[in-house]
């Protein structure tokens, strides 16, 4: 009977245990972006590659070791060519581990990768022979073909916005309203934050200065099935990759008409076929060819579910490349095409690990207004997250943002930026050591030469510097702020006018606070070295005695 109950009892202790615990593991499942694509297990040494996709880096190196390129789930074949230690995503996965009291990630070894490896190559290549007899089935071209034809539902884009709007975007900075261009400090808000800008300024244009030929809606093709637009992009791949010039261009001005208006277009014609010869296009010595190229890109960004894959198919070094050495329309369309990639979250810190954040800096002093105001909004969007606002201090942004402040030259935008810099302690730091808030009084001071999106942003970024810094208080009064933020209460827009009352209110809770500090100085002047001991309790011991 004492058998049986030892029996009963190991029984309920495992079921207790099992029941217990898997609610516990489901909730601390680590986030797909922790996992190796091919080992599936938390990232040790986290490495990315030109598309922006994060690897742990013994798994690479065991598929070069192999010559083996995967097949991963959305139907891409990564480049691993080039790779780039991703310290960002490795901070965030051991901050996650010790958050959710889970074990670091451990060194892989590497003959279970290997078997990994090796069963996804026996798989990869048994589905190829399998999947019909159209399919080519030589062994190099069975482990790198890629299926053109994934079975995904594609939702509308989110981004999408009226033609009216489109205009608005191509507004200077002393016209915007502060409903386009100004800043939401604070989560709980009910405003959001740019509502309108989500295209590139490049695509509200009517035509390119350098394009050989007018895009215009008449020409359009139509496409009437799926059979139809399957046809168009075989027929759009072969110039593409055509060796003669003429030809390319003639496909590319076929595809910028096509994906100018047509939604669902740009989803089909997003295939990976399509956009590799895109891509080398981009790098065109033509400068024709390339400015069609990346226009093109930027109409098929426009649609959100593109908006990832396009930074997976590797596009964001071309980009980069364009942005810094193309032509004038070229860096435009450059620009642009950062800017719509850049609103996707799932971009932002690959678009920032690629080195996009320097050349973006640099373009805000371009001579054209579209480069500088889809390099601002690219700008704004790659901040919003901790990674990139870090290396944007470290590249030296705070000092060029504001420059650009004092300068006038696209104020209301680049203050959008400062204010996600001043969000982190390292920007905060940066702003007030480089006299932010001296430059921020003026502008406010001088509200008379700035549009109400700029001064709207001034109030939010002095806002944002006011949080968490015993240094705020003092610098606001060098710079004689107090009168200002009064004028803005008054007077201001609804948005300012809260801000101010709020920097205001916190200037007046730090002078209560250093109020009630000791004067110790004049305690000793009056001999009451007994009456100070006493202050430093409660008020219930304060002044009853100068004695002991």
């Amino acid at each position: 009977m004492g058998g049986n109950g030892k029996h009963r009892w190991i029984f309920s202790f495992y079921q207790r245990s099992n029941s217990s615990s898997s609610p516990k593991q489901s909730k601390t499942l680590p986030p797909h972006e922790f996992l190796c694509p091919i080992s599936g297990s938390l990232m040790f040494d986290p490495v990315v590659i030109p598309s922006g996709q994060s690897f742990d880096r013994i798994s690479i190196q065991v598929c070069r070791d192999l010559g083996f390129t995967p097949t991963l789930q959305d139907g891409s074949t990564p480049d691993f060519s080039t790779i780039i230690p991703n310290l960002a995503i490795k901070t965030t996965i051991l901050a996650w581990c010790r958050d959710h009291h889970a074990q670091d990630p451990a060194p892989p070894d590497y003959s279970s990768v290997e078997k990994i490896v090796l069963s996804k190559i026996q798989e990869q290549a048994s589905s190829r022979l399998t999947s019909g007899p159209d399919i080519r089935v030589s062994e190099r071209e069975l482990l790198k073909a890629v299926a053109e034809n994934p079975p995904v539902l594609f939702s509308h884009a989110v981004t999408e916005i009226g033609p009216s709007v489109n205009s608005r975007l191509l507004c200077s900075t002393s016209t915007s309203s502060s409903s386009d261009e100004s800043v939401i400090v604070t989560a709980s808000s009910p405003y959001t934050p740019l509502p309108l800008a989500t295209r590139p300024a490049c695509f509200s244009a009517s035509g390119s200065s350098s394009s050989s030929t007018e895009i215009t809606l008449s020409e359009t093709p139509n496409l009437k099935s799926q059979s139809s637009s399957s046809l168009e992009e075989q027929e759009l791949v072969l110039k593409l990759k055509s060796s003669d010039i003429f030809e390319q261009e003639t496909g590319l001005v076929l595809l910028r008409k096509i994906t100018r208006t047509k939604e669902e277009a740009r989803v089909s014609l997003c295939s990976p076929r399509l956009l590799s010869a895109l891509r080398s296009l981009i790098t065109s010595r033509y400068s024709v060819v390339q400015t069609n190229a990346i226009a093109s890109l930027v109409n098929l960004s426009l649609e959100k579910s593109n908006k990832v894959v396009i930074v997976r198919s590797g596009f964001v070094p071309v980009l980069i490349d364009a942005l810094k050495a193309g032509s004038s329309e070229a860096q435009e369309h450059a620009a642009g095409a950062l800017f719509s990639l850049a609103l996707e979250d799932e971009n932002k810190m690959a678009i920032g690990v690629l080195g996009a954040l320097q050349p973006l800096l640099h373009a805000l002093r371009s001579e054209s207004e579209r480069t500088q105001h889809d390099s601002a909004l690219a700008l704004y969007h790659l901040s919003l997250i901790q990674s990139n606002r870090v290396k944007l201090v470290k590249l030296g942004a705070v000092l060029t943002l504001l420059s650009m402040v004092k300068s006038g030259d696209s104020a209301s935008r680049v203050l959008l930026v400062l204010c996600n810099l001043a969000a982190c302690p390292e920007g905060k730091s940066a702003m007030l050591d480089a006299n932010a808030v001296a430059i921020l009084v003026g502008m406010l001071r001088e509200s008379e030469l700035v549009c109400k999106a700029t001064r709207e942003n001034c109030v939010a970024a002095l806002f944002a510097l006011s949080h968490g810094s015993m240094r705020f208080k003092g610098l606001a009064k060098e710079a004689r702020a107090v009168e200002v933020l009064r004028e803005v209460e008054e007077r201001g827009s609804e948005r300012a006018k809260d801000k101010a009352k709020r920097i205001l209110q916190i200037m007046r809770d730090r002078k209560e606070d250093e109020d009630d500090e000791i004067d110790w100085e004049a305690a000793l002047e009056s001999g009451g070295l007994s009456r100070t001991r006493y202050r430093v309790g409660k008020d219930d011991f304060a002044a009853n005695s100068t004695d002991f």
